[in-house]
């Protein structure tokens, strides 16, 4: 089994896990103004994203400049992963190719402190990507465990591209926003992403500055 083959069930029963759903997960997350360059990209390549349609089009159109975006609003201070492998339990299921991951390192060769995982969701299903970010998500948890990163706080993403919904792992508690944010609301999106970066991170992260798309730190 790898973290595709789990059900959000699944991952409940194997990892002991309880799951609450809250209102309004991130209420307090600001919107972040995007850059003028994200505005122009999401103009240009959402509808194009729709018009052809396919899950690869959506994840190199829509989430990864979104996520390149979040990057740069905290001056490259994140680590940023794209389809690698990741390996954090064989025996348990606990492996495969990830969509995509952040985490709290500048280190951008290896893999270090992964924080948010984001998963694309199958057939334009949100509800169907609930279970491999779980799996992914509780993977980091025992991944940061052994090498020494933070533990206290994990989420996920799952996304259409146009669609995002939020979850937090906090202990044995798996938290899911009820809410679905929708690509008309990038500002939204934009600060629930940074703010997580930001409150799961270390102090200096929490204190940067937002740096407009494209400038260097």
């Amino acid at each position: 089994m790898g973290f595709s083959n789990f059900t959000l069930r699944d991952v409940v029963r194997q990892f002991c896990l309880v799951t609450s759903e809250v209102p309004d997960l991130f209420a307090d997350a600001r919107d972040v103004e995007p850059s003028p360059l994200m505005r122009s990209i999401l103009g240009e390549y959402t509808p194009l994203a729709l018009a052809i349609n396919t899950e690869k089009a959506r994840s190199e159109l829509l989430i990864a400049p979104i996520l390149v975006e979040v990057r740069s609003h905290l001056s490259h201070r994140i680590s940023l992963f794209s389809g690698v492998e990741f390996v954090a339990d064989a025996a348990q299921g606990l492996t495969g190719y990830c969509d995509f991951l952040l985490a709290r390192s500048a280190e951008q060769q290896f893999l270090t402190s992964p924080l948010l995982m984001v998963v694309e969701a199958k057939n334009e299903n949100l509800k169907s990507g609930l279970g491999q970010c779980a799996a992914t998500m509780v993977g980091a948890r025992l991944f940061n465990q052994r090498e020494g990163g933070p533990v206290d706080r994990l989420f996920g993403a799952v996304t259409t591209g146009t669609l995002w919904r939020f979850l937090r792992l906090v202990g044995d508690r798996l938290e899911l926003d009820q809410r679905e944010y929708h690509i008309d609301r990038i500002g939204k999106v934009l600060g629930i992403l940074i703010d997580i970066m930001r409150t799961g991170g270390p102090t200096e992260l929490e204190a940067a500055e937002p740096m407009p798309l494209g400038r260097a730190s």
